[in-house]
């Protein structure tokens, strides 16, 4: 969205001007609510957020939603792009092979991989706005990217489908991680790898601590997210689901010093594309939505979703600060081979 989320016909997403307040109060409600009640209307309670979020998003990241390790010299968008062909290279893609896409977003990662490896690649989302979106960003490449609107907790596809998966910190909104890992399973050939970045809680976390529950707490309202799990309940999880893993690890600690993941939050890179994500810009862009409400120019209740996301925002970094937080849990995990292969 090249325009700013105040000037999108006067909307967010899918939603009419009359709409965005209503669904405002509906996600803060859910929110407002508990774990369990979130994990039980999760679909509800994330597509309500994306519906919300998704023009700011693109307003201040691009066509990719997504963290990566950040080497010294290197561009916050040059980094996001050798995070995803990490992927990739981890999955050995290639021209012919079907992979999936699990909360592939606005599609500008499937995107970029399609390009630079030719595989063909079906992506589930719950979000039909984004999917719009994501048809937009692969035009270029459409004859390689199929989307689908549709739950990656119940996916559409029939049993030893695809060569391989992958999902770009998307699984967060999974209510439960086993069940959403089994699914994917289900859909792999035997001996196919899924590839995935989790946003977890690391080894630092401490849940006595007030202030990593103030951060954790912070993370979750910001980006409508359930629940975060730590890394220890994700592998435990994969390997309750059936995979095999093969690797798992912290991919956050890999960036420069001078560089963290969570820079691009911090206001410290300097440049017009980045403005919307820095502080200065990220309240700019509430105060301007706070004039443009009152003189009916963006719908009500735009400011309150760019208050929630900033907070969300702050206490990104202040998850990244601490330790306690990582966007960036890699792992690469196996569906075994039935017995006899």
């Amino acid at each position: 969205m090249n325009a700013g989320p105040a000037k999108r016909s006067r909307s967010l997403g899918n939603l009419t001007q009359d709409e965005v307040k209503s669904v405002v109060d509906d996600h803060t409600g859910l929110h407002a609510a508990g774990v369990e009640h979130k994990k039980e209307e999760y679909a509800q309670f994330v597509n309500n957020y994306f519906e919300l979020a998704t023009d700011f998003y693109e307003w201040g990241w691009g066509e990719s939603f997504h963290f990566a390790p950040r080497r010294q010299g290197e561009s916050f968008k040059a980094s996001q792009l050798r995070h995803q062909h990490f992927l990739a290279d981890k999955l050995s893609l290639k021209p012919g092979m079907q992979i999936l896409d699990a909360g592939c977003g606005v599609g500008g990662p499937m995107g970029n991989l399609a390009r630079y490896c030719g595989a063909s690649f079906v992506g589930i989302n719950n979000n039909a706005y984004q999917i719009e979106r994501a048809k937009v960003h692969t035009r270029d490449v459409e004859t390689l990217c199929r989307f689908t609107k549709g739950d990656y907790m119940r996916i559409a596809e029939d049993d030893d489908r695809f060569d391989g998966a992958i999902s770009i910190e998307a699984m967060p909104h999974a209510p439960d991680k086993t069940a959403a890992y089994s699914e994917i399973l289900r859909v792999l050939l035997p001996g196919a790898c899924f590839a995935c970045y989790e946003w977890c809680l690391t080894d630092v976390f401490d849940p006595s601590n007030t202030e990593h529950m103030q951060i954790k707490q912070g993370i979750m309202t910001g980006s409508g997210l359930p629940e975060i799990a730590s890394t220890a309940e994700v592998c435990d999880a994969l390997g309750a689901a059936g995979f095999d893993l093969l690797e798992a690890r912290d991919l956050a600690p890999e960036s420069d010093p001078e560089t963290p993941s969570y820079r691009s939050l911090q206001g410290r890179d300097i440049s017009l594309a980045s403005l919307p994500r820095t502080p200065f810009g990220r309240a700019l862009t509430n105060l301007t939505l706070r004039v443009a409400e009152k003189l009916r120019l963006a719908p009500k209740g735009a400011q309150e979703v760019s208050t929630f996301l900033n907070w969300g925002a702050d206490t990104l970094v202040e998850g990244g600060r601490t330790g306690i937080f990582t966007p960036m849990f890699f792992f690469l995990a196996r569906k075994p081979l039935r017995s006899g292969d």
